[in-house]
């Protein structure tokens, strides 16, 4: 009986963790776009940590702009995003799939500024 007891306790528990908590919204944004949203508020976010005045002296409040940018609203990102993290395995490699992208352009923006570096340098001194 105490077998049969904890048999159907792990079986339940089973049940139980493989069951979304958090319902499928109506309008739930699109798992790429939800990345490509994730990654705005990370450039945003990063621009914002180094120089906090430029945000401010354009007048941009990231969410707003991000908001408008993907034509969405905060309740419906609100919704998706917990309805993501709901599944925390799907949402890690959402954010890894952000953070590839960061450090890809990373790559490229650091290619262009060496590049624009040895064209500086070759250019003829003022004097």
């Amino acid at each position: 009986m105490k077998y049969f007891i904890l048999f159907f306790l792990t079986i339940t528990l089973f049940a139980a963790c493989n069951q979304s908590v958090v319902q499928k919204p109506d309008n739930l944004i699109e798992e790429d776009k939800m990345v490509d949203i994730i990654y705005d508020f990370a450039l945003l976010e990063a621009i914002k940590s180094s120089n906090p005045q430029s945000l401010v002296h354009r007048k941009i409040n990231q969410a707003t702009y991000i908001y408008k940018r993907h034509k969405i609203d905060s309740l419906q990102f609100d919704q998706s995003d917990r309805y993501y993290a709901s599944d925390i395995n799907n949402y890690s490699k959402m954010y890894e799939r952000v953070g590839k992208r960061i450090e890809n352009n990373k790559t490229v923006i650091d290619s262009i500024a060496q590049l624009k570096n040895k064209m500086l340098n070759k250019l003829p001194s003022k004097k």
